[in-house]
């Protein structure tokens, strides 16, 4: 089996933001509807306080909240993918808002209107391709809900060079988010492998999934600063 998974290093975190800018590039994610959000807060008591960043996205969560929801009232836009990937289908999502509204992390964003990147810059990442050779998840269209794939486009491109062993350590097969850390606070890799990089470091840090209350089983794992909130 291949389970992949997050690794997000808090300890490490600068609070940069190079997720952020590189997801929107290759995402093409606009400021109405961000795939990748940074939360920052202070913790300590004056004059001993420190400030501390989470980046947060998709949790891919085992029992997605947001798929449920869409389920229940009959659309069915939200499936999980081979990777466990939680994937919205942009030709059958209403954009009612139902999974906005159940997912626990606040993830999916409703893009009410299509808007460039770069406005009257041109065009960019997948903006800069004909829709028909675009990956579904960058056909995007007005009035529909988005997130984070985990990259699964590229993911894609694994299955189809035969290369699904090299996710998460070659360039081309890796969410891009997690290749542009500066101080490589961000992981990706298959938790089912006990000698992957992921696997290591969530049982030697004792990472943590957020808002476990809610019995969603994320796929993002996080390694917490002392006084962080979970």
């Amino acid at each position: 089996m291949t389970k992949f998974v997050r690794v997000i290093d808090t300890k490490r975190c600068m609070g940069c933001r190079s997720c952020m800018a590189a997801c929107a590039v290759e995402n093409h994610f606009t400021p109405d509807a961000p795939w990748n959000v940074m939360v920052e807060y202070e913790v300590g008591t004056y004059p001993t306080v420190k400030k501390l960043y989470t980046p947060m996205g998709c949790m891919h969560c085992e029992h997605p909240a947001c798929k449920a929801a869409c389920d229940h009232i009959g659309v069915k836009a939200i499936s999980k993918n081979q990777f466990g990937a939680v994937i919205v289908d942009y030709d059958k999502c209403t954009g009612c808002g139902y999974c906005a509204s159940t997912c626990p992390y606040g993830v999916p964003q409703l893009n009410k209107e299509l808007k460039p990147l770069r406005p009257g810059k041109g065009p960019v990442g997948p903006e800069a391709l004909p829709a028909g050779v675009r990956h579904p998840t960058h056909r995007k269209k007005a009035n529909t809900v988005e997130k984070c794939t985990f990259c699964a486009h590229k993911l894609d491109k694994a299955v189809a060079d035969g290369k699904i062993d090299r996710i998460g350590k070659d360039q081309e097969y890796t969410p891009t988010c997690d290749l542009v850390c500066p101080v490589q606070a961000r992981l990706f890799g298959d938790l089912d492998d006990p000698n992957s990089e992921v696997s290591k470091r969530i049982k030697e840090s004792n990472a943590v999934q957020l808002k476990k209350e809610f019995n969603t089983s994320p796929q993002v794992y996080y390694i917490l600063e002392e006084g962080a909130k979970s």
